[in-house]
């Protein structure tokens, strides 16, 4: 077989759909990360502006609708998606997903570049099935049945709104049907892209102005720190964000460092704390006074955490790459100690869409058993009268309150706080009646996290 001429093939390196489809293939091959995968792209790849925010939607939405997508090609294909090599399944879901869900982008357009694409990088011998599946759903897909809401609630929301079976049956038991469904909807979605002010370098209204002027840009409803940007590609190549000036972080996870409420000069431990989102906030809220001991056993993403903290213009993160639950800190406890636990990140799929299909019933239970553990560990470092923060992005109530139920019953020393006191203002309609935090797509717009504040009794 010969091999594609060099020059034929260097010009798709820079297009979307063919950059989209390396990013898919590498996902689903070897397990790596979309959102990882598509910064390394980014960052390789001169790209429009135009063309980074069409590659970020093919990938992200490829992976949301993923289970939709198959359910249309085992109408039109010959074989059962799971039974067709990698390239060529994920080759067909991105076509598709550009033919029947992306209405400007024209279906012989995606049509004729999944088959220049089939022919150039698996030497023609994908393209005669690329080609008939696409032209056959072309002309049907918006005929293809779906599993009755009224029979089969669970496979018809399952299937139409692209979930896990086991997922979808999970959420039914806990929300019901009608929530569930908007809950899946609200996943599908492709999360905003927010700047977390540096109140350290600038002022809110200031960085505003200066967003305003690369792209859309619009305050956040709830962390007073928070702007939603607009079209949000290439946001770390604003002048601001190499000046310190902000960084990125979905405002859900901003709130969690309001509710551990660090003060200048304290000494405070992030247990979990890579890649540092949290560590550096609360270092920000410290006024850059104080000590954060910042502990993480993944050595790339306290690397991370050191050049954020940089950037930043933060000295008081002090990054550590250890296991938490053989760590001895020494004598001195922490006056506040949070705990953002390694969690299934069911909270997080609008953009961490590939998770869904990673996920499997058993690791909610072995995340459960980790962060008790890691729970019980962390509890012995708080000085009394001190503040103890679990925090978790995911919505599954065994890794929420379940854990939360068993600590406070394992250790009768902590209570939980109300935090409403110290909170933004904003803040606050997100504090249930038991003073603890929840949010969820579907409901307030936010990735789905758990928080709560815990106090050592003296």
């Amino acid at each position: 077989m010969s091999r594609p001429e060099r020059g034929r093939d260097l010009p798709l390196r820079a297009d979307p759909r063919a950059l989209a489809w390396e990013i898919l293939r590498r996902v689903e091959e070897g397990g790596a990360y979309a959102d990882a995968l598509l910064g390394h792209t980014l960052r390789t790849n001169k790209l429009e502006r135009r063309d980074h925010a069409l590659l970020t939607r093919l990938v992200y939405g490829t992976l949301a609708w993923q289970g939709y997508l198959d359910h249309i090609i085992a109408v039109f294909c010959r074989r059962p998606p799971a039974q067709l090599d990698v390239p060529v399944r994920t080759m067909l879901r991105l076509a598709l997903f550009q033919i029947s869900l992306l209405s400007r982008i024209p279906a012989f357009a995606a049509v004729s570049t999944a088959v220049e694409l089939a022919k150039r990088f698996r030497g023609g011998a994908a393209a005669g099935l690329v080609n008939a599946v696409l032209r056959r759903a072309v002309a049907g897909w918006q005929d293809v049945s779906f599993p009755s809401r009224q029979d089969d609630p669970i496979g018809h929301l399952s299937a139409r709104l692209s979930h896990p079976r086991w997922l979808v049956e999970r959420w039914v038991a806990q929300f019901g049907v009608d929530e569930t469904e908007a809950l899946l909807r609200a996943d599908n979605e492709p999360a905003p892209t927010v700047a977390r002010l540096n109140r350290l370098r600038s002022e809110l209204g200031r960085l505003l102005d200066e967003l305003r002027g690369a792209r859309e840009a619009e305050l956040c409803s709830y962390s007073p720190v928070a702007i939603r940007i607009g079209d949000g590609g290439g946001s770390e190549a604003v002048p601001a964000y190499a000046a310190g000036l902000f960084s990125l972080q979905g405002e859900a996870s901003q709130v969690v460092s309001f509710l551990v409420d660090p003060q200048p000069g304290e000494r405070v431990l992030d247990a979990c704390a890579a890649p540092g989102g949290k560590a550096t906030h609360m270092a920000e809220l410290m006024d850059n006074r104080g000590e954060i001991v910042a502990v993480d056993i993944n050595a790339r993403g306290i690397e991370r955490l050191r050049r954020l903290a940089r950037r930043l213009g933060l000295s008081i993160v002090r990054p550590t790459v250890t296991d938490v639950l053989t760590w001895h800190p020494g004598e001195a406890l922490f006056d506040r100690v949070l705990v953002d636990a390694p969690c299934s990140g069911l909270g997080t799929l609008r953009e961490h869409p590939e998770i869904k299909w990673k996920r499997k019933p058993e690791d909610i239970a072995a995340r459960a058993n980790l962060q008790r553990q890691l729970l019980l560990r962390a509890a012995d470092w708080v000085r009394p009268g001190g503040i103890l923060v679990y925090a978790t992005c995911t919505i599954a109530a065994e890794e929420n309150d379940d854990v939360l139920t068993w600590f406070v019953a394992q250790r009768p020393a902590f209570a939980v706080d109300d935090p409403r006191p110290s909170l933004p203002p904003g803040v606050h309609g997100l504090i249930g009646s038991d003073h603890v935090l929840r949010t969820f797509p579907q409901r307030h717009g936010l990735d789905g996290f758990f928080a709560a504040r815990l106090k050592a009794h003296r």
